[in-house]
């Protein structure tokens, strides 16, 4: 009986010591992985075996991250990337999600952490098409969220959101029935530089569920995983 075929993951880093032990680690995790130390090998790569996934680093000589990744996307290749950054902006992350990155994680990290966001990507990848997070129109159900005017919608009516609730909504809709914990969303939504607490997160979801007229006890959008984090439940489609 044939074995299924492993999913081939690019791993892409300028450092030997990063690239060595996270190849060998993903390895023993059921992935097959290959190795490029830049932006031109990366590309190579690419082409000679299509990758079924690339973890990339931003920083590199040569050709960066963010370059490889703008070529690979006006190329039309959707192949799922994540981004490893040392950026803690929440605008520079925004930006990468914006041309066409499926996801990011900041170093250093945790090994495990990468093997679930690598997990969370390759459900929700569509083959050949963009992800979520590079979608200008985000729609479910009728909630839409119009990433050019940062408005969001339900039915006709624009809903009456703080900026930090906008950021909040945005990232659970771009990662649908994805279980995100509240230190994730913590950083994605105050970044380093906020000095904010746990439950700056619990009140802005509590901000979200009133304007959404979403209950919590029987939620329509988000659920609340106790102890747990947050995941947005319902199916997510994307538009430009």
């Amino acid at each position: 009986m044939e074995m299924d075929k492993k999913t081939h993951i690019l791993l892409v880093d300028d450092e030997e010591a990063i690239t060595s032990n996270l190849a060998s680690y993903l390895n023993r995790s059921g992935f097959e992985t290959s190795v490029a130390g830049d932006g031109e090998q990366a590309l190579s790569r690419v082409r000679s075996k299509p990758p079924d996934l690339i973890v990339l680093d931003v920083l590199m000589p040569k050709v960066d991250g963010r370059e490889v990744l703008r070529q690979l996307r006006q190329a039309g290749d959707w192949t799922p990337v994540i981004l490893l950054t040392q950026v803690g902006e929440a605008s520079e992350r925004a930006m990468a999600l914006e041309e066409g990155a499926d996801d990011y994680l900041n170093k250093p990290f945790d090994p495990h952490e990468l093997i679930a966001r690598m997990r969370a990507v390759l459900r929700r990848a569509r083959p050949g098409r963009p992800p979520l997070s590079a979608a200008w129109i985000l729609v479910s159900g009728e909630l839409r969220f119009d990433r050019h005017s940062r408005r969001a919608f339900l039915q006709d009516t624009e809903l009456n959101l703080t900026p930090k609730a906008l950021l909040l909504l945005e990232y659970l809709m771009t990662h649908p029935d994805e279980l995100l914990n509240r230190e994730r969303l913590l950083d994605v939504v105050w970044g380093w530089e906020y000095p904010v607490g746990s439950r700056a997160v619990d009140t802005r979801i509590a901000e979200l569920r009133r304007e959404l007229g979403d209950d919590a006890g029987d939620p329509v959008y988000i659920e609340t995983v106790p102890s747990l984090g947050y995941r947005f439940i319902q199916p997510v489609e994307g538009a430009k």
